[in-house]
């Protein structure tokens, strides 16, 4: 994020003597982007952070590929997956490209080691759930509707709350950062922004481990997974200070921007990432010019592929999507209401419809793992009543 933030014992100057109680030093860690150039945090540690005992590669970080046919409209059903493993090991990873990675989640265990991914910032969207982001930085609580953005990097696990779980899992292989219109030139969002500040949610509380024993750190490098072997715990953190850091944005503080004729999908973006945008689609009231057709216009998809994540409500423009239902328009054929919704939108006050979207300026491809979810109907399903 685009200001400063603080926690815990830091030295009143970086890169300077600071000493324990007993007069040996913390070691002090730059953990920064884009080499010296990028936002950076300094963390102090208990222990060198590069002792390593032992590392090995445990797996590919690369799903299979369908195999290719007709360019269509897709529908997944993620609902019918089965739940099970960890926050990571239970991602099923549904479309990918070379700039981002898009899965769902649906954990039932929580994680007995530690993750970080240096490929890139991710974005989990908690659908259902609550429970505890923990990472170096600190703990922050989470519930339904939360965007954690997580920063490349960073070390992190989930402890599950209570209840089932249900996450949408974005994987980057850059930053994810809020859109630069709404930022002026220091950063700061702007009073034309759909959100502000005053709505980032920080980590609440540092807490410093002092334990050693034998800890393993999983990492994403090179869509490789990794393990490191530790004889510390990874949270031996006592303070740091910077502009790089784990937050929590919740999709119902984002303030909708309407108009008297329909709004493009640009004005519901949320966040940027490299050649992608994510978009929040809440509760609003519709367009009031007295001709208005709040429905969205049939539009092709020029030089993007769409997606959409259903979260709750009665999506005003599609039949037989579900909550949890994900749709793929890709680039090269339009896309647009189903039939009777233009007509049936006309005169609606407004929208109790919930979604995220994800539009990328490179194709998507549809894994194996998808296939198992796919509505086979749906691109058919402009057909009836017309």
């Amino acid at each position: 994020m685009p200001f400063y933030h603080q926690m815990g014992k830091i030295p009143r100057k970086r890169h300077t003597q600071f000493k324990k109680e007993d007069g040996s030093l913390y070691r002090e860690e730059v953990m920064g982007t884009k080499g010296f150039s990028g936002i950076q945090s300094i963390l102090y540690h208990l222990h060198p952070p590069t002792r390593v005992s032992r590392a090995e590669k445990i797996r590919d970080w690369v799903p299979l590929l369908e195999e290719e046919g007709a360019n269509r409209h897709r529908h997944l059903l993620t609902l019918n997956a089965s739940p099970g493993g960890d926050v990571v090991e239970g991602r099923r990873h549904l479309l990918i490209n070379d700039d981002v990675a898009i899965a769902t989640c649906q954990p039932t265990e929580s994680m007995d080691y530690f993750f970080r991914n240096s490929d890139g910032d991710e974005v989990i969207f908690v659908h259902e759930g609550t429970g505890e982001f923990q990472s170096v930085f600190g703990r922050l609580s989470y519930q339904p509707g939360d965007y954690i953005v997580i920063p490349v990097g960073t070390t992190y696990r989930f402890e599950l709350g209570e209840g089932s779980t249900r996450f949408l899992v974005v994987e980057s292989t850059g930053e994810i950062v809020p859109p630069k219109r709404y930022r002026n030139e220091y950063g700061q969002l702007m009073e034309h922004s759909p959100f502000c500040e005053r709505d980032i949610r920080l980590p609440e509380r540092l807490e410093t481990h002092t334990d050693r024993n034998q800890y393993q750190v999983r990492v994403k490098a090179h869509n490789r997974l990794h393990a490191y072997e530790y004889d510390f715990h990874p949270f031996d953190v006592v303070g740091w200070d910077g502009y790089l850091y784990p937050y929590i944005f919740n999709i119902g503080d984002f303030e909708p921007i309407t108009g008297r004729i329909h709004q493009p999908p640009p004005v519901h973006q949320t966040f940027a990432g490299p050649n992608f945008v994510i978009c929040s689609f809440v509760p609003r009231l519709y367009d009031y010019h007295p001709e208005a057709i709040p429905a969205p216009y049939w539009h092709s998809n020029v030089n993007s592929d769409e997606v959409l994540y259903y979260v709750e409500g009665n999506f005003m423009s599609r039949k037989g999507v579900k909550e949890g239902s994900i749709t793929l328009h890709p680039s090269g054929i339009p896309h647009g209401p189903h039939p009777g919704k233009v007509e049936g939108s006309i005169g609606k006050k407004g929208t109790e419809e919930l979604a995220v979207m994800i539009d990328t300026f490179r194709p998507l491809y549809v894994t194996q793992t998808a296939l198992e979810l796919e509505d086979a109907q749906y691109l058919t399903s402009w057909l009836d009543g017309d």
